[in-house]
């Protein structure tokens, strides 16, 4: 059945090729998109800092988020963008938007709703990841945010004001439009706009003045974390869900697409991630689940062609995470790299990397669009990066894999009323970047006494390859639980992601080598489902040690022209607790990197990458073509986002955000020194 729908996907993408445009990373020196450009290359092709000054990069200013929420963020997981001179980003648990001088670091304006219930019940309530950008090329800019309460607001670029004809005041309802009436909830003010020093002003003519309206809550949640991406003239939205780890109910809003004209707000199209009766793959959703099955949402950023007009939709999968016996059949478009024409919703191609995903596999962040030469031919390529530890690549406007990807058997499950694929692809080029399945040579070996420790210690877990199905916690051999490698967060993860030279066509991929212990169990207090998960869990090694063999976090480089490795890196030094642990005196330790997703940008001349929320607080810069560390900058706190490079006023500045339970939400800029006339080198 997969490979019938795969054959005419394919079939029908090659009888309509359109144009495609060179991918050349961020232009002109600004940052327009969350990953740089709509390609998400992340990637700039600035040099002013190179290797020859990086190590005098200085901090030139700080801007502290903290105050724009209930509460401050010790997570902060935005990346700003840098249009026509001006800095933007999202903050705070209410989503906050500021424009900000690249230069100093100073507020010029900000905007943020008042979404009273909507804000209370909303499945994500932080910052988010970032704004879109769009403009006319003729005066016109616009700001684009999806909000934690589900709305979709276009203001003017220049002065933060809502737009007047976008929507209802500028504001356009997303729940509206999903196939459930929306009901009252309470009383409530409508959006709320702060702009400049003029204090709160209600907004006119507010999408719900008076009281709150939203889809009934025994129909699940609904929200997005990420931005949306604009192509031409179409906003194309996402949308987030929670209800995975621990779902307490069968039933849940399943995912969609859907098309927004970028003037107006008008709704264009929408494609349905779960799909419905007489829609291609209907049929991979056996027993009628796609009734009650929820969440198969798209909650990473996307990516787009726009000379080709197709957006690249990284898809999640359904509920829960490690249990599908409510929804039998491979579950399309779950854990799939979905080509949509954008003008339209209709689907060019797609590819389903995982069938029947029970692993909480979902794709965590944007693919990568590139133009190289492969074999000697001039192909046009998108790459996705994923959880699992592949990297799938494909011809972006066939969807025809560059090197041949293999459906291969996979262990089938023993919980009762699972339903498991008999096989899952696996691309034959690259080769993995992360340890994929667990044996006991992974286990942890610096001394004799710490291996056999750890193997005491695993003894009562069940081992096994990638795409090993999560035990019961009461299996009938005996074991507790499952190991799980790449763990529950990956692999790629959305806080590190990858990024794309288009230079020399090197891929760069942030993975963290982390292994997950789940179990599942039968516990109806808990949940309506059969079973739910116990997990994700870590499980801390002999005497407190990791239980696993490092690296615990690396970056890898792959030729995207040949499909190798050309080298990998730990991300960061060794944990100072392992450096110094008792059991360890004497032996002679590799460099282990730190548990967490590196967080990486390209320029022309350099790699960067902060260690992630969970490492260092030490911003690096390396060869890229060896990955030789070149030189590191200290922060105040450990990077949480991806981070961005411009030119300002004919100087180039690195913004990353940072965060740590001791240093709530900040924005932090690095550049080169100053020299004043007849002054030494000045910190701005």
């Amino acid at each position: 059945m997969m490979t019938r729908l795969t054959l005419a996907v394919l079939l029908l993408a090659a009888s309509s090729i359109l144009p495609a445009a060179a991918q050349t990373g961020a232009a002109n020196g600004e940052w327009r998109y969350w990953g740089g450009d709509a390609g998400s290359t992340r990637y700039a092709g600035l040099d002013q800092i190179n290797r020859d000054n990086v190590r005098t990069l200085k901090v030139a200013w700080r801007w502290r988020a903290a105050n724009f929420g209930p509460a401050p963020e010790t997570y902060y997981r935005a990346t700003p963008l840098y249009a026509n001179g001006v800095l933007y980003t999202v903050a705070g648990e209410r989503r906050a938007i500021a424009a900000i001088d690249p230069a100093t670091g100073e507020t010029l304006w900000t905007w943020r709703m008042d979404e009273g219930l909507r804000w209370e019940k909303a499945p994500r309530r932080f910052s988010g990841r970032g704004l879109a950008y769009w403009n006319d090329g003729r005066g016109t800019a616009r700001l684009l945010v999806v909000t934690p309460g589900y709305y979709l607001v276009a203001f003017d670029a220049r002065t933060g004001q809502p737009v007047p004809g976008f929507g209802t005041a500028g504001v356009v309802d997303l729940m509206e439009g999903l196939g459930y009436p929306l009901v009252p909830w309470a009383g409530a003010p409508g959006p709320m706009q702060t702009n400049g020093d003029d204090g709160p002003t209600r907004a006119t003519g507010s999408a719900n003045p008076g009281a709150v309206r939203g889809i009934d809550p025994a129909e699940g949640s609904i929200g997005a974390s990420s931005p949306p991406i604009v192509v031409g003239d179409v906003i194309v939205v996402g949308s987030s869900a929670l209800q995975g780890y621990y779902p307490k109910r069968l039933k849940n809003i399943p995912g969609s697409i859907r098309g927004f004209d970028v003037r107006t707000g008008r709704p264009l199209w929408t494609f349905h991630l779960v799909p419905r009766p007489g829609e291609v793959g209907h049929e991979t959703w056996l027993d009628n689940s796609f009734q009650v099955a929820g969440k198969n949402d798209a909650w990473a950023p996307f990516a787009a062609d726009p000379a080709a007009g197709i957006v690249y939709i990284p898809v999640g999968h359904p509920h829960n995470d490690w249990y599908g016996g409510h929804r039998p059949g491979a579950n399309l478009f779950s854990e799939s790299v979905l080509a949509l024409d954008a003008n339209t919703g209709r689907r060019v191609w797609h590819f389903q990397m995982i069938h029947h995903d029970i692993w909480d596999y979902d794709t965590p962040t944007a693919p990568n669009l590139l133009d190289l030469t492969i074999g000697g031919r001039r192909r046009q390529i998108v790459v996705q990066t994923t959880k699992q530890g592949f990297a799938y690549v494909f011809d972006r406007l066939t969807g025809m894999p560059i090197w041949p990807i293999e459906e291969r058997p996979v262990p089938a499950s023993d919980t009762p009323g699972e339903w498991t694929s008999p096989t899952q692809p696996f691309p034959t080029r690259p080769p993995p970047y992360e340890r994929q399945g667990v044996t006991e040579n992974d286990l942890i070996d610096f001394t004799p006494e710490l291996r056999q420790q750890a193997l005491e210690i695993a003894r009562v877990y069940r081992f096994g390859p990638l795409y090993t199905p999560v035990s019961r916690v009461d299996a009938p051999d005996g074991t507790r639980g499952t190991f799980q490698a790449p763990g529950a967060n990956g692999g790629v993860n959305i806080m590190g992601g990858s990024a794309v030279d288009p230079e020399t066509g090197i891929l760069y991929v942030a993975s963290q080598g982390g292994v997950s212990r789940i179990s599942l169990e039968s516990n109806p207090a808990r949940s309506e489902m059969r079973y739910v998960s116990q997990g994700p869990g870590g499980l801390r090694g002999p005497q407190g040690l990791p239980l696993f063999k490092p690296p615990y976090g690396r970056i890898t480089a792959i030729d995207l022209s040949t499909g190798e490795h050309r080298w990998m890196i730990p991300n960061g030094d060794t944990p100072d607790e392992v450096k110094t642990h008792a059991a360890l005196r004497g032996v002679t330790l590799p460099r282990t990197g730190k548990s967490a997703h590196a967080n990486l940008l390209v320029t022309r001349t350099l790699l960067f990458y902060g260690e992630g929320r969970g490492g260092g607080r030490v911003f690096h810069a390396v060869d890229k073509a060896t990955g030789a560390e070149i030189a590191t900058i200290d922060l105040p706190a450990a990077t949480n986002a991806a981070p961005i490079t411009f030119m300002h006023r004919g100087r180039q500045y690195i913004v990353v955000a940072i965060a740590s339970a001791d240093v709530p939400a900040e924005l932090v800029a690095l550049a080169l020194p100053t020299k004043e006339p007849g002054a030494g080198s000045q910190e701005p």
